[in-house]
This record gives structure tokens, sequence and C-alpha cells, in this order.
């Protein structure tokens, strides 16, 4: 151990670290060290898991110029020069984060700040990169000396490998990714997402905390382990253990007043105490037990949200206050739902339509009931908001992510398509989200004629809240949509239009018919699911009304 520990203050370091024979790691095959990274294979011996780390940062694909440690011992007396380094201000895209001190010594901690500096020398086009005095951090426990620690966070930092995501170095890649857990817990937490929607006016502010509770609070111990499985599996494992915090968080603090007078400082502070109620080995087996999107899947969403924020012109670092509230009560009006109902409804759409303001395109009280000009109006928007008001007060809608025009492809019949990001939901007389699921009555449609496009089923027999397996070739209907460039054969099916009726699959059960008239509507509910229905099994509608998304 001794060629590891120049940095380590060994007071503050785990002693089942110190205690432990030392082992020797041989496996080279991929599935092999995911496994021995998830069982924390190296975690209990200080110079395997250092000796593990060299390897795997060895082994990531890098620029072809990539500094390395001769051009740290070059540098850092030029950048540092003779001042202390405790004084050293660090450069503007570290965000004024914590730089956390782990189990470093006094010459560790300064350390951070000199390897920082001079990775600003050697990397101008890093513009925001929140979590790298986390990761300096973190590796100066398993380094020799600075120069070795420098050139292991650089090789991280070059990573050529456009399928290997590591660590986000501009705003538009930090701020996507927020957008991107944004969705991933509006889908796999939803319990926690909603105490956020309700002690929090700006929910995507609380989840742009999401990379500092790993980077920053998270104590050593469990960033260590998380940082095992990182290395071998990339991003999507930092997605799974802030999803299983944010989880952990909502069931502990589950009818419990908040502590402070915001709800971030709350996640912080117990992230930061996570040792009282969580052991490392329970965070890591809840996070691997969420059946997560495939990684093509999220590097998919990740890049519709990029595009969307470049759409927004929304690229660096900018000072905003509830940029992604859009629902603004001075211009919105609805004879349906209120604004605050509008926002509830605004926090439950993918992140990257949050942008957009709402835009009334039909209603009935001004366009008549009539299907073909719910058509006409509503053709050429996408996604789109669909919001119900019976004549006995109950109130649901639907999120349909896809353009109507879509249902020409079936000719005189009834044509199915849209994506699984669609989603009914009822807000009176109760609020309710129910997550997508195909639809699987299409018996309701009484036009007597049958859907062709059920002939290729394969990727939309998906039942509700089930994901594919990994393999990059196979993709949920999750993310079956034009805007993402996929094959017609990946369409599934969640809406379905004809002249006569219009059909929603919504989730956990639920499917919304209307007549064409557009006065009548009745539901589908299989009580398998053990949830309520949508709506009143038959019902007459007093209101309707189609919203779009206006930039």
């Amino acid at each position: 151990m001794d060629e590891y520990n120049r940095f380590v203050d060994w007071d503050k370091m785990d002693v089942t670290v110190q205690s432990q024979d030392a082992k020797e790691l041989t496996c080279t095959e991929f599935q092999e060290l995911k496994q021995l990274a998830r069982q924390g294979y190296w975690a209990k011996n200080h110079s395997l898991r250092a000796k593990v780390y060299h390897k795997l940062i060895s082994n990531i694909p890098c620029r072809t110029v990539t500094p390395d440690a001769n051009v740290y011992r070059d540098i850092v007396v030029k950048i540092v020069g003779k001042r202390n380094s405790s004084s050293l201000p660090l450069p503007e895209f570290v965000d004024n984060s914590l730089v956390p001190t782990y189990c470093l010594n006094a010459e560790g901690i300064g350390a951070v700040r000199k390897i920082i500096l001079c990775i600003a020398n050697q990397f101008p086009d890093i513009s925001f990169c929140p979590a790298l005095p986390s990761v300096i951090a973190l590796l100066l426990h398993y380094s020799k000396d600075e120069a070795e620690c420098f050139e292991q966070v650089c090789r991280i930092l070059a990573c050529n490998d456009p399928s290997k995501r590591l660590i986000d170095q501009t705003f538009l890649a930090f701020e996507s990714s927020c957008m991107t857990f944004g969705d991933l817990v509006n889908k796999y937490c939803q319990a926690a997402h909603k105490l956020m929607v309700a002690v929090s006016e700006d929910v995507l502010e609380v989840y742009s905390d999401w990379q500092r509770w790993l980077f920053g609070e998270l104590p050593m111990v469990y960033i260590a382990r998380v940082f095992d499985v990182f290395l071998v599996e990339g991003y999507k494992v930092l997605y799974r253990v802030a999803l299983a915090l944010l989880k952990f968080f909502h069931k502990v603090r589950a009818g419990q007043p908040t502590e402070s007078d915001s709800i971030q400082q709350d996640i912080r502070a117990f992230v930061r105490d996570i040792a009282k109620s969580v052991s490392p080995e329970r965070l890591l087996e809840k996070a691997f037990a969420i059946r997560l999107f495939s990684r093509k899947e999220i590097q998919l969403l990740q890049m519709a949200n990029e595009k969307a924020l470049q759409q927004k012109g929304i690229t660096v670092k900018q000072k905003r206050q509830n940029v992604h509230l859009a629902v603004h009560a001075e211009n919105f009006k609805s004879e349906i739902v209120s604004v605050k109902e509008m926002r509830d409804i605004w926090s439950w759409i993918p992140e990257r339509f949050a942008l957009c303001q709402p835009l009334l395109l039909f209603t009935t009280l001004e366009h008549g009931c009539s299907l073909s000009r719910f058509y006409s109006h509503s053709e050429g928007h996408e996604p789109t908001l669909l919001l119900i008001k019976t004549t006995t007060k109950e109130v649901c809608g639907a999120y349909l992510s896809t353009d109507w025009s879509e249902r020409r492809r079936g000719g005189n019949k009834l044509s199915f398509f849209g994506t699984g990001e669609c989603f009914v939901f009822r807000l009176q007389p109760e609020v309710e989200r129910y997550e997508w699921v195909i639809i699987k009555h299409p018996e309701l449609a009484t036009t007597g004629s049958e859907p062709e496009n059920h002939a290729s089923p394969a990727p939309s027999t998906l039942s509700s809240g089930s994901v594919p397996s990994d393999p990059s070739d196979r993709l949920s209907p999750f993310l079956s949509a034009r805007h993402f460039n996929l094959p017609s054969k990946t369409a599934s099916m969640f809406m379905a239009g004809s002249s006569e009726c219009i059909i929603i699959g919504g989730g956990d059960g639920q499917a919304l018919y209307l007549d064409a008239d557009l006065n009548h509507g009745r539901t589908s509910h299989c009580n398998t699911f053990n949830n309520q229905p949508l709506c009143s099994e038959s019902f007459q509608i007093s209101v309707l009304e189609v919203w779009g998304f206006r930039d």
C-alpha cells in the first residue's frame, strides 16, 4: 500500500481497506469485470483498487494527443509557481462547485486545485465541468503522485469513443443530462417526482443537482463504489445511482416535514448523511434493480434534449428564473384546468418540451364538436395535449407524442401510431398519471375495420412499465418517434384515428375512446393493474381542448 498512500489521511479512511489481503485481477472480459465491479471485488483493498483504476483508465480510447504525466511536470511550476495551493482560484468551468476533500491529507487537498488549474490550461475547450473536482479528489487517493492523477483524469476527459460518454464538459451537455435525468425520474420515480412537484416551483432546478449528489455530497466509501462500476459500465451508472438516491430520499422522508425551506438542501443533507439509513451495497442493489432504458435509448433521449436546448439558444450557463416554468398565469386561459393544474401536467411531459409554452389549438366551445375540425386544427403540431371535462365534472386527458396526420398512413382504415411517451391522466376527482402501455383493446373501435398494421407487433407488445433487454439494436416503443429518425418498423400503437373515432391507449390498462361528434366517450380499464379508472366507463363531454407547444 506504500506507493498509493501519499495523499491519504488514514485516520479518515475506512479501516477495512487496510486489513484485506491483496488480490489480483486477471479477467479482461466485460461481463466478468461488470460483475466484479458491482460486487465490490476490489473495494476492500486500497492497492488493488488503485491498480484496477490504472488499468481501466489506461484502456480508455483517447485523442491522439492527450496530456500525460510528463506534461504535468513541465507545466505545473509555470502555472502554480510558489503560490499557496489553498489560495489558488478555481477556473469558472467548475461553477464554484464543491471541492470534496474525502479522506485526503493536507497535501492532497492542495493537489486537487493544482491539477484543476493544469487541466484548464490543457483543455481550453472545457466550458462547464462541475464533476471534475470530485473526480480528481477521488483519484488522488489511488495515485502515486500528482502527475499520475493528472494523466488519468486527462484520459477520462479526452475519451474519443462516441459511444462511451464519461464526464460532461459543456453546459449544453450538463443541462441536457439534467433534463434527461428529469425524464427518467418522471418515468421511474413517480412517487418522488410527485413530491418534487408539490414542494418545488421549478422541478428541473431540483434535478439539476443530480450530479452534485454523486460528485460532491456522497461520502467517500459510496462514491468510490459508484466509480468502480462507472469506469466499467459508463455514464448510465450515474443515472441509476441518482435515481436510487431519490427513491431512498422519498422513502425515508415520506410524510415528514421538510427540514429546511429548500427541498434541494434537504436532498443534499440526506445524501451527505446517507450512511445513517442506506449502506453502499444497498444503494447499488437498488440502482441496478431499476429496469432502465438501454444505453442507446438514453443516448437518443440526451441528443433530443440537447437539440431542444440549442433551438432555444440555451448553450452556455446563464442566470435564469424558472426558465422551464412555461405556464404563465397572465397569458394562460383554459375552461378545463387551472394554471396550477396545467403546471402539474407540464411537470409530467418530456423535459425537452417543457421548455415550450402551451398554445391553444382547438376547443369545442369555439370550433364546435367536429372530429374533422379537431384534426385540421391539431395536424402539423407535435406533440399535443388533449384535455376533457365531462358533464359530471370529471377531468382527464392525454399527452400525445405524434402528429395526428400520421393517421393517414392507414388510408380509410383505423391506423395505429404514436410512441411510448404518450400517457393519459386524470385531474378530477383525483390526480393520477397512468404510465404508458400499448393499445390492447382495439375492439373499442366500432368502425368494423381492422387495422392492418398489427402485422408487426414485435416492438409493440411490451406491457406497462416493461423495458427491452439491453442490446443496442433493440429499442423500446418509448423512443420510436419520427424526431429520433428511427425506422418505421419500430413504430408502436398508442394512438389511433379515423373519420369515425379516435382511440388513445393510456397506461396501466387504461384506454380512451371518443366518438366522431366529440360529444360522447368511453374508457376501457384493465382491473389486473389494481388502479382506479381514468373516468366513467361512459361519459358525456362538456368541453374538449387541444393544446400545442409554442417555442
